[in-house]
């Protein structure tokens, strides 16, 4: 007969998830996922394989419960600028306050972590800026029906840039950068794109 599992594995990669999110995977050993999950190794093991599979696994969930539904709400809103505005306020202050403050986001802390050395996690990094990057355009597309971009701005290399910003509030955020700063920063980035509209 097969193992029965006496564990929930969705909850499980939750508690993962938290983990790798917050300690990253270099520093998080196995040894640290027992303890927070109270599973033993071979459980772990059998259920998930080896740590690597258990990060991308995480990753996968965290993309899915956390990144696509924030870019769709983007990529659907169609008020422009104001999306766009929105969006990065509520990036800030999910980074910088409550229960996640300093945490960064999974994504972007990969980019900047031996995670990316992993080819399917570099092509899970890959596709995610570009849903990240179309989301922008999106909006930014709206913002130009609308008459809301500066004179000259292309919708394509503005949502490079802002792809880009994102990241960069995500990592500075990480190690502490005050929400106020990065605000400005922001707010500077997105009177660029409008021209003070």
């Amino acid at each position: 007969m097969p193992d029965v599992k006496h564990f929930d594995p969705d909850a499980t990669l939750d508690t993962v998830v938290r983990l790798f999110w917050r300690q990253g995977v270099a520093t998080t050993g196995i040894q640290d996922i027992v303890n927070a999950t109270g599973l033993n190794r071979s459980s772990l093991y059998a259920t998930y394989g080896g740590k690597q599979e258990l990060y991308r696994a995480a990753l996968e969930r965290y993309v899915q419960d956390r990144s696509r539904p924030t870019l769709s709400r983007l990529e659907e809103d169609d008020r422009g600028v104001p999306a766009i505005a929105d969006f990065f306020t509520a990036l800030i202050e999910t980074r910088c306050t409550g229960e996640y403050a300093q945490w960064g986001c999974m994504v972007s802390n990969a980019h900047a972590g031996t995670e990316n050395d992993d080819p399917q996690v570099r092509a899970l990094l890959d596709r995610q800026h570009q849903r990240l990057r179309d989301a922008l355009h999106s909006a930014l597309r709206s913002a130009k029906r609308q008459q809301q971009l500066a004179e000259g701005i292309d919708p394509e290399s503005a949502a490079d840039i802002l792809a880009l910003l994102a990241h960069g509030v995500n990592l500075r955020s990480r190690a502490g950068a005050d929400a106020q700063q990065l605000q400005a920063t922001v707010a500077a980035a997105v009177t660029a794109v409008t021209g003070g509209r």
